[in-house]
Order: structure tokens, then sequence, then C-alpha cells
């Protein structure tokens, strides 16, 4: 590996240091010494606290219920088992479980739906705040436009991913998609993840579901992420999610056309 020393800095830089504008992966960050450059420490200290407050940051609800309203109509709102963010953090079977309250009250009409919504602030509030709205919008009128049977959209606070399968169970949903903040990485504080399961049910595995994750404008694009999502659900509304379903998404001619599209806008 070739390295060079940057001029006046006393920074020697790796010879593939060009690859680092590809990623935001930490990849040629170079040494002063024996160590890493000042300036990479601070970074990893920084995007180390980002990543730390996103865990503990508290979902502002009303802006994103009133938005989802407007888009869908309707919006319901629930809590989890768990109390507070500490008790959440502390506790993740109680982010699991729906609030006493809200499990008596959560209800669905006799034929129930086809889908359900759960868009839950999980370990990144921050997330579910700026994705979740535009993956909507990209998603729900193309599911209405198939005919499909939508539940009102349930945003949940202090929700894991398997709270989607008590929320679905009471709606009487086939199949339930769960929008939630993903776990924080030192270069994606705000991950958003979609999870899958049909016929949901209280007490389901992670084998039952599908994951399409890293959706935001750094990882997977809302339209590449809304054209997954819609293949992934129309399979498991014909066969079950899971290991049941391979996701075969990109293997579509019309999602290869949309993500070469993407990457020329993106390169003007």
């Amino acid at each position: 590996m070739s390295v060079h020393a940057l001029e006046g800095s006393g920074i020697c830089a790796d010879g593939w240091q060009s690859l680092a504008a590809l990623t935001d992966a930490r990849i040629a960050l170079g040494r002063a010494g024996s160590s890493l450059p000042t300036r990479e420490t601070l970074r990893f200290a920084l995007d180390h606290a980002r990543a730390r407050d996103s865990v503990h940051a508290l979902l502002d609800p009303g802006p994103l219920k009133a938005a989802l309203e407007a888009l869908c109509g309707a919006c319901l709102q629930v809590k989890s088992a768990a109390a507070d963010r500490a008790c959440y953090l502390q506790r993740p079977d109680l982010g699991r479980r729906l609030s006493d309250a809200d499990r008596a009250a959560l209800t669905g009409p006799a034929d129930g739906f086809d889908v359900a919504f759960v868009l839950g602030d999980g370990l990144s509030a921050e997330a579910l705040q700026r994705h979740a709205l535009p993956l909507m919008e990209s998603l729900w009128p193309a599911l209405r436009a198939q005919g499909l049977r939508l539940a009102p959209p349930v945003l949940a606070e202090q929700a894991r991913v398997a709270l989607g399968d008590e929320v679905g169970e009471r709606l009487g949903a086939r199949l339930v998609v769960v929008l939630l903040g993903e776990r924080p990485g030192l270069s994606s504080p705000d991950s958003l993840g979609a999870y899958l399961t049909a016929a949901p049910r209280a007490g389901l595995s992670d084998a039952a579901r599908n994951c399409v994750s890293n959706i935001r404008p750094a990882g997977l694009a809302y339209a590449l992420a809304a054209y997954k999502l819609g293949w992934l659900i129309e399979a498991g509304l014909q066969g079950g999610t899971g290991v049941a379903l391979k996701d075969q998404s990109e293997a579509d001619p019309a999602y290869l056309h949309l993500a070469a599209s993407l990457t020329r806008l993106a390169a003007l």
C-alpha cells in the first residue's frame, strides 16, 4: 500500500484515498505517526455521539400524524407497553406488546384489511420523522390504485418490530408492514427499515418476515424502496413472507430501469 504525506500537514495519506469519496465507510483515514489524524478521531467521536443521541431521542408524533392523515385520510396512534424511553431501552419485550389501553381499543372491521402499516420510532425516531412520509407518498397511492384494502396507518411510540404482529392481528390484516427506525450506525443515525409479515399474529419469530433496510437518500432511495415493498407486498399476499419469500424485485426490468434513471439524475 502506497502512502504520501499531505503537504504541510504531517499526515500520511493512503494511496487509495480517492475511493473514500464513494462510500461513507471509514476507509483511507491516513495516519499521523502511529495514530489516526486528530480530525478523524474527532469525526469518529462526533458520529458516535450522534448515534447515541439518536437512540435516546423521542418521536414528535404530531406533525407526522397530521401529514399521514392528509395523505391517507386517517391515522391511528398507539403506544407499546414500555412506559417511557428508558423502559423501552431496558425492556425490549415491552416494546413488542401494545399497552393495555390500546390493545382494548384497537379493532378492525369484520372483513379486515389486506395491508396494515405500522410506523414506529424504533431505535431512531429521527429516521421515522425524516423518511416515513416521503416513502409513504411513493407507496400508498400505488397500493390504492391496485384496489387493496388498506388499514389507516398506525403511528406507534416506543415500538419494536414485533409490535406490528399484534397490531396487524387486532386490525384483521392479511399482511402488516412495519416502518421502523433502525439501530443507528456511525455513518447512518437515520436509517429506516421496513419489515413485512403475512398473517400477522403475536408470537411470530423473525423467520416470518422480510426486511428492506437502509431507506434514506444516502442509502436506498424512496422510489426504489417503494418499488421493492410493492413487489414484496404483492408476493407476500399470494404466498406468505419470511423464509417462504425470496426478494427477486431487483430482477424486474422495471426496477432496473428505475434504478438506472435515478443514477442518471444523481449524476447531473
